[in-house]
């Protein structure tokens, strides 16, 4: 054997871990010598296998032994790391008649190594194994210590043995045929052991990232490495980096072998980063989650004041250096589907089931600094503080500050930090930089300087002091493909612009790319690089102009004369004096534009800059002495000052300062003072002092102490230009300054004594957000007032205790917003700041800081979702209230769509014409014609940029149809996109062609109206993330019917449910999913196979009758030109589009949008991967709700997917056809395993060969469904053999339905079958419906429901039970187990509400009960609940009938005032009826109405026909007495007389008559013969829909409406 050098380490009393490079040969021979066998079975992975296999096979054969070798391989990945994964490899060695002398091999990474001990641990009561790790992570973390375990679907690692292996064999050699993500992942856990045991480790580990990936970047050639004398510096540090975290796990294991205390150290990061992982797994790494949760805990560390943030974040630094993600809103982790499910109480409730805790008692090992540990174990820590660090919000608990009086200081300044890192960078030298801020920003620019090898980075004093080795202005371009991501960091993106201008390189073509977030990409940068590009350098833009990112040419800086507009920002002034140093020739900066922003920063840089040796001279105007914007820099380099300490930040000094204030108290803040560099310093003075504060200010400290709570004064007038920043802090005092302004202060035009008038922050609405809307549209959310100024605004103070509570504060992802508004929540009950870890932007541990160095409780909230604004450009789980835009062609409806969309959703419409014509004093045509088009178009587009910034939230903005024409225009949409949805409007053309011929109000194209379309069509969709499908014509017809379903065109109803289910959709305020989908329900999809569905829209309310979605075929679909050809074929996507459109206006049910390949069992070409994908993109467009992916398409294509899919779910999908898959083997899990982690729900269809594979089936998902993570699953056999998979699949199963051409699969049965199927079963069983009530024998319920129940399948039975009291027999009924539910009517509706345990909102309000629903409790045990569904049928009568005219009544009439009234004002309330009247003979009972309903605005009417004060006549009008009581005679004293003039509204409307009989009632007789554009409704009308709704709530199910009809109309005219 040839030579070899190995290192080893001791564990337990023997060196049995030995480190080195290609040891396979030293490891047979080691093996062989030593551990005597009868058999050797060396156990892998394919992956491994197929590497490193044939090499110890090859040294076993060259061994002269007897000995067996034999070999099995596993597939790879956590799924055989189980319970049938052992059973198999023990099966295999009784197979292969192994006995207890028998030495196991484990040859792969953490899964192997587990599995494989394990098995030795018990085979044969224990036999001898030995670890040969593959992967780092298992090198120096899972096969050292003799841990052994497999997985359940309860947790990992949960089912295990202590069995210590005879060796662990580390080849670092395997290494280098790991991928990069891997070493990764292993880095993690170094990470973690330098940490806790050892801080010079950390700091190598800190310092020397880039060298320590070099080592295994590089491969060996000839085996070098194998002796010391081959072995490179590269393998020299990874083995001593390798050897030296083994060696500390070593040691703790030998000091506590089974974990009784000590051990517990390493699993720092562990107890919430394995919580994390049970969730991810297997989308994300053990070590990626661990890392995760190193800082999570870290987190949990420092709010319980244990560590500090120095320490966070030297641990967040290094672990981003290994490409390690570190917080749940890494793009890695949010974009996955799983990451929905990461709640905060899922992962309490997974972190219960840890091996650490005690009992119920979690334990997290927490650390005190880098290198130590709190206590020697791991520490009890209270649900409460775990949940406040995993929270995405918190809230401050108001009350008296406890830490008063105050003394503290901030963190260091964020602008002199930053400054400073620069100075010290491009210098010559070394310089300790002391009080350095660590955050997000500084991060960002030290990990740009080390990317563009500007210069060296080391911490000294535990962190305290960052070394920085200057590199005197020498910039390299990163390595091939690098960008320079910058996040939100805006001052590092507006500093290293310049600073990427003075890179160099020797290769020509390469360029420094830096780029950040979605709202970096919108923050200005134009006006530096519009300077930098005057001045010589080449720089692009690479998406939206005027924005990052940029590309950034390496020719250095030219220098002499610059010119700037410095009027946006004064970073940009910032950016170029500190590199024009470095400048070929002398910088001479003027600053052009109008006044400068924020002097006080160009001032500071200027003082930083002679403080590192170069002065900055500003010209004077030689008459006057006046400073002049002209700045002279001379040619040098930097001279480091061996030390410099960072000043406190001054902006985040307002906020203690502010509770002071606000609070009453005192708050002392050092390290701040007059001498200060910020001009925020001179906010206590200058804004506290004047609102009644006590101000004490020395050079370096800042004392406040506030008034009594609620005497602040107004500011009256104040100018915050020199300390913008501190704005915020200011506006919420303001928000409860109520007291008069100092009379210096005073406004004298007549505002209020409580205004506050703040200007000189124009700059504020390009920070991280537009902070002026911010502050306006948050302090509305109070109950505060403000005005929107040009140049600031103004807020009108209000008493504390008149500001409402409960406010959910949006922070925009802005710490100063966040950190603002905490000042208020000091004093404001239950106030919630969303987004709480922007503040790491600048004070990472502000909320600990505020509890434990100001005294103020915070607890932790956790909101709906932990993810981001809603749009098609990105997966989301939440709801976003950002404005929708709408764009298309001239004439597609925009403005009729956008009305109701706004109507819908609660929000405000703007239609930018109107806009326009406000601001303009002039209309289109007139404006076009007199200016010309290019005018119009610029006018356009800067009214554009208005409506977004002035309406970013809660509104539906109309834009002109020639806006895409504008490149700048087409710009701004696209960057929308990143934040809300722009919806194309579609319409056909033909149609838009009609429109446009009759329409006046805007100017003529000029060109053929075609040639316009087929220009702007690609911008259309360029500029959008949705497409809404105007369908066939509504628009221009004025005679709609109101609904006829036996037709394909849709109806007016059908247009509005559209519209209120795609915006509710794609905004995600009320997502259109199948409610079914619950835990414990049934769902089902009816699977639509024709080839064009055009001839079946007439038949689609009765096939779905039931179901809770319809999957379309899109592979089976056959436009006309396609309709012929055989074999696999590819719709066209538009006639994709115009297929669901179609169906969309037949039904309201969510869309499964499958394309199913031949080999999986469909029509689509296997290999037309980039048309499917182009179909599931249209499919996001058009707002489906769920698209089946097929999980072997490629897994960039399919991420690429999700991160576009917005609202829509991934059904991820597999099928075998073969039969030859087995429910209980390791190919499934393995299937199912990686679906779980695309998709938001599974499908897994096998094919049932016999019985038996259904029950395998059936285990399979029992057992997937009882994990933590489990998420809905499909799983079914084919064939006939499978019909059973079918019937007890719970979760979408595919239905067919008699009407259909054909199945879409084997063993396809309708959905009636099924439920026929399951009560055979005694799945379903047989319940009892009632009516209660008296006189009740002629009504229609029993054949509407019993109708229903027979066409679903269903085994109910509805009967009458007529009383004449609500009595035993009632009280028997309700309570029997078979009891399923009951309608009420007259006389019963209130009678039955004490016998009820609940009542719905809607019951309450009205006061009535007319359904009865059991439910089930968590305990099992019956709720009855009470539920009003008359209102609902009213309601959707209204809604079905109303004339396309009537968009939204605004005016309605009820006549009566009994029972049914209550109903009928409450439907029109829910509807937004502005305006009702209310007549009744009896003007008592009337009054009593209003009286009930106080949030209506009801007007009693003493005339019918004579409205109150001449107001509009209703369009909405419904009768509640009896039709007997009504006539049209004038001159009839018994009966109520009904004018002509009733129907006197020009639009038209809607009248019901809730009389069942007779058929014709008076007034709806007269509606028909004087009503012209008005629609009837007949009693009978509405107590079907409101059946409709009943029997939705009992069953869950829709009503099959065709038959049920059908069958209660032909009753009702055979009794009328």
């Amino acid at each position: 054997m040839a030579a070899v050098d190995v290192r080893k380490v001791s564990i337990l009393h023997k060196e049995s871990i030995h480190c080195g490079f290609h040891l396979i040969p030293y490891i047979v021979k080691t093996v062989l010598e030593t551990l005597p066998s009868s058999t050797y079975v060396l156990v892998t992975d394919t992956n491994v296998g197929n590497l490193h296999l044939s090499g110890f096979q090859a040294e076993f054969d060259k061994a002269s032994t007897n000995a067996r070798f034999i070999t099995y391989v596993v597939p790879p990945g956590e799924t055989s790391k189980s319970r049938e994964g052992k059973a198999e490899i023990e099966d295999f060695l009784l197979l292969n008649k192994c006995t207890r002398d028998t030495v196991i091999l484990a040859l792969g990474g953490g899964v192997i190594g587990d599995l494989v001990g394990f098995v030795a641990a018990t085979f044969m009561r224990g036999v001898r194994f030995v670890q040969i790790p593959t992967t780092l992570l298992a090198m120096v973390d899972s096969s050292v210590g003799g841990k052994t375990a497999i997985d359940t679907p309860h947790g990992k690692n949960l089912i295990g043995a202590f069995w210590q292996p005879e060796y662990i064999f580390i080849d670092a050699a395997f290494l280098e045929t790991l991928p990069a993500r891997e070493f990764s992942n292993g880095m993690a856990e170094v990470i973690k052991t330098a940490a806790i045991w050892n801080e010079s480790e950390f700091g190598a580990l800190e310092s020397r990232a880039a060298e320590i990936f070099a080592a295994i970047q590089t491969p060996s050639v000839n085996f070098a490495g194998r002796v010391e004398a081959t072995r490179s510096p590269a393998q020299q540090l990874l083995l001593s980096v390798i050897a030296g975290s083994i060696g500390v796990k070593a040691h703790i294991v030998t000091i506590d072998e089974r974990e009784a205390g000590l051990r517990n150290l390493v699993n720092f990061g562990h107890t919430i980063g394995h919580a994390i992982e049970a969730v991810l797994t297997p989308a994300m790494l053990h070590g990626e989650c661990v890392a995760v949760g190193m800082v999570l805990e870290a987190e949990v560390a420092r709010q319980l004041g244990v560590l500090s943030q120095v320490a966070v974040g030297r641990l967040t630094r290094a672990l981003k250096a290994y490409n390690l993600p570190v917080s749940l809103s890494d793009p890695r982790i949010a974009s996955l589907p799983a990451a929905s499910s990461l709640s905060v109480s899922k992962l309490l409730d997974i972190m219960k089931i840890d091996k650490k805790n005690s009992g119920p008692h979690k334990k997290i090992v927490i650390l005190s600094r880098i290198g130590a540990t709190y206590e020697p174990r791991a520490t009890v820590v209270a649900d409460k503080v775990i949940a406040k660090t995993l929270s995405e919000a918190v809230k401050v608990v108001p009350g008296i500050p406890s830490k008063s009086p105050i003394r503290m200081a901030t963190p260091g300044s964020k602008s002199i930090s930053n400054r400073a890192l620069l100075l010290a960078a491009l210098g010559t030298g070394t310089c300790r930089l002391k009080n350095l801020l660590h955050s997000d920003d500084t991060q960002v620019m030290m990990n740009a300087l080390v990317e563009l090898q500007g210069a060296k980075f080391e911490w000294e004093d535990g962190g305290e002091t960052l070394v920085v080795s200057g590199g005197a202005g020498a910039l390299s371009v990163p390595r091939e493909g690098k960008e320079i991501y910058l996040g939100n960091a805006g001052t590092a993106a507006r500093f290293l612009t310049t600073v990427c201008t003075l890179v160099r390189s020797k290769t020509a073509g390469e360029r420094t790319v830096i780029t950040g977030n979605a709202r970096m990409k919108q923050r200005p940068i134009g006006p530096l690089v519009d300077a930098l590009r005057a001045n010589g350098s080449s720089i692009e833009y690479l998406e939206g102009q005027g924005c990052l990112p940029l590309s950034i040419a390496p020719a250095g800086l030219k220098g002499e004369r610059i010119q700037l507009a410095a009027s946006v920002s004064s970073q940009y002034v910032s950016s170029i004096l500190l590199c024009a140093p470095y400048a070929a020739e002398p910088v001479t900066l003027e600053l052009t534009g109008g006044q400068v922003i924020s002097q006080p920063y160009i001032d500071m840089t200027i003082a930083m800059m002679r403080a590192f040796g170069v002065a900055v001279v500003r010209e004077t105007d030689a008459a006057t002495g006046r400073a002049l914007d002209v700045y002279r820099i001379p040619k040098g380099a930097y001279r480091s000052p061996a030390e410099y300490n960072i000043e406190s930040d001054a902006s985040s000094a307002t906020y203690p300062l502010a509770i002071a204030a606000i609070t009453g108290t005192t708050c002392t803040i050092t390290n701040i003072g007059s001498a200060s560099l910020q001009g925020d310093a001179r906010f206590a003075k200058e804004v506290l002092e004047p609102m009644g504060c006590k101000v004490i200010q020395t050079e370096t400290e800042t004392t406040v102490t506030g008034p009594p709570v609620g005497q602040l004064k107004a500011l009256g007038l104040v100018d915050m230009e020199p300390m913008t920043d501190a704005f915020l802090t200011a506006s919420v005092l303001a928000a409860v300054a109520t007291q008069p302004p100092l009379p210096e202060r005073t406004l004298h035009d007549g505002s209020k004594p409580n205004t506050t008038r703040i200007i000189g922050i124009a700059n504020q609405r390009v920070k991280e957000c537009n902070r002026i809307k911010a502050m306006i549209d948050e302090l509305a959310k109070f109950g505060v007032e403000t005005s929107e100024l040009d140049d600031g605004l103004e807020v009108y103070g209000k008493p504390i205790s008149e500001l409402k509570q409960g406010v959910s504060v949006h922070c925009y992802d802005d710490h100063r917003v966040a950190m603002a508004f905490s000042v208020l929540g000091s004093v404001i009950k239950d106030t919630i700041l969303e987004e709480k870890r922007c503040v790491e932007k600048t004070w990472p541990n502000w909320w600990d800081d505020l509890e434990n160095k100001i005294g103020l409780e915070v607890d932790g909230v956790e909101l709906p979702s932990i993810h981001g604004v809603a749009s098609a450009s990105r997966p989301t789980e939440e709801a976003s209230p950002a404005s929708v835009v709408l764009i298309g062609m001239r004439g597609s409806g925009k403005t009729f769509v956008g009305e109701l969309a706004a109507n819908t959703l609660g929000w405000q419409f703007v239609d930018a014409d109107a806009v326009f014509e406000q601001k303009h004093q002039i209309g289109v045509r007139e404006f076009v014609q007199k200016n010309d088009w290019p005018a119009f178009r610029e006018a356009e587009t800067e009214i554009l940029q208005e409506l977004l910034a002035q309406y970013p939230t809660g509104h539906v903005i109309s834009l002109g149809g020639g806006i895409v024409e504008t490149p700048a225009a087409r710009e701004f949409l696209k960057a929308y996109t990143k934040k809300g949805p722009v919806v194309h409007v579609v319409r056909e053309i033909d149609e838009v062609i009609s429109y446009l011929g009759e329409e006046t109000a805007r100017p003529a194209y000029g060109e053929p109206i075609i040639d316009v379309f087929k220009r702007r069509g690609p911008w259309f969709a360029e500029c959008s993330s949705y497409e809404f499908v105007n369908y066939t014509g509504v628009l221009s017809s004025s005679t709609v019917p109101a609904e006829d379903d036996s037709k394909a065109a849709p109806t007016l109803l059908s247009v509005r449910d559209e519209v209120s289910r795609f915006f509710n959709h794609i905004t995600g305020q009320r997502p259109n999913l199948a409610p079914n989908l619950a835990k414990g329900k049934r769902s089902y999809f009816l699977c639509l196979t024709y080839p064009d569905i055009t001839p079946a829209l007439p038949h689609v309310q009765e096939m779905t009758a039931g179901v809770d979605a319809i999957e379309l075929r899109v592979d089976l679909l056959r436009s006309p030109k396609g309709f012929d050809k055989p074999g696999p074929y590819i719709p066209p996507v538009s006639y994709v589009s115009e297929q669901i459109a179609a169906l969309r206006h037949k039904t309201t049910l969510p869309l499964i949008f499958t394309v199913r390949t031949v080999s999986q069992g469909g029509q689509f070409p296997d290999h037309a991967e980039k048309e499917a994908f182009e179909l599931f993109l249209a499919a996001v467009r058009l707002g489906v709700e769920y698209i089946d992916v097929e999980i072997s398409w490629s897994e960039k294509n399919i991420q690429d997917l999700i991160s576009r899919k917005g609202h829509s779910k991934i059904l991820a999908s597999w099928h075998d056809w073969s039969g030859n898959m087995r429910w209980d083997g390791q190919a499934v899990e393995s299937k199912y395993r990686l679906a779980h982690s695309i998709g938001d729900l599974v499908k897994i269809v096998g094919k049932a060969n016999e019985l038996e594979d259904n029950f395998a089936l059936h285990h399979f998902v029992l057992r997937t469904q009882a994990t933590p993570d489990a998420k809905p699953i499909i799983a079914l056999n084919m064939g006939v053999e499978g019909q059973m998979s079918r019937i007890l699949n719970s979760t979408f199963s595919p239905v067919t339905h008699p009407l259909l051409p054909s199945k879409a699969a084997p063993g396809q049965l309708s959905f009636a079958q099924i439920q026929t199927a399951l009560h055979l079963l005694g799945q379903l069983p047989a319940k009892r419906f009632y009516l209660f009530g008296n006189p009740i024998a002629h009504s229609m319920s029993p054949t509407l429901h019993n109708t229903a129940f027979e066409a679903l399948g269903l085994p109910h039975q509805y009967e009458l039970l007529e009383t004449t009291a609500v009595g035993e027999e009632i009280k028997a009924a309700i309570t029997s187990p078979d009891f399923g539910g009951a309608s009420v009517t007259i006389p019963f509706k209130r009678d039955i509400m004490p016998l009820l345990d609940a009542l719905s909102a809607d019951a309450e309000a009205i006061g009535a009960v007319n359904t009865v629903i059991p439910q089930q409790r968590e305990d099992g045990s019956l709720l009855l609940y009470g539920e009003n569904t008359d209102w609902r049928g009213i309601t959707q009568s209204i809604k079905r009938s109303l004339p396309q005219s009537v968009l939204k009544p605004e005016t309605a009439l009820v006549i009566g005032a009994g029972g049914t009234s209550r109903a009928a004002i409450y439907a029109l309330w829910k509807l937004g009826v502005q305006t009702i009247y209310l007549f009744n003979r009896t003007r008592s009972s009337a009054e009593s109405l209003v009286a009930a309903f106080p949030e209506a605005k009801i007007k009693l009417v003493d005339e019918l026909g004579a409205w109150p004060n001449n107001g509009p006549a209703p369009t909405v009008i419904i009768s509640t007495v009896p039709a007997s009581a009504t006539t049209q005679d004038r001159f009839a004293t018994d009966a109520l007389y009904l004018p002509t003039s009733l129907f006197a509204a020009p639009t038209g409307g809607v009248v019901v008559d809730m009389a069942y009989k007779p058929a014709e009632t008076p007034l709806l007789a007269l509606a028909t013969n004087v009503g012209k554009g008005w629609r009837t409704v007949m009693g009978v009308e509405v107590l079907l829909e409101q059946g409709y709704h009943q029997f939705h709530l009992w069953t869950g199910r829709h009503c099959p409406k065709k038959v049920v009809s059908e069958r209660v109309w032909k009753a009702y005219s055979l009794s009328a």
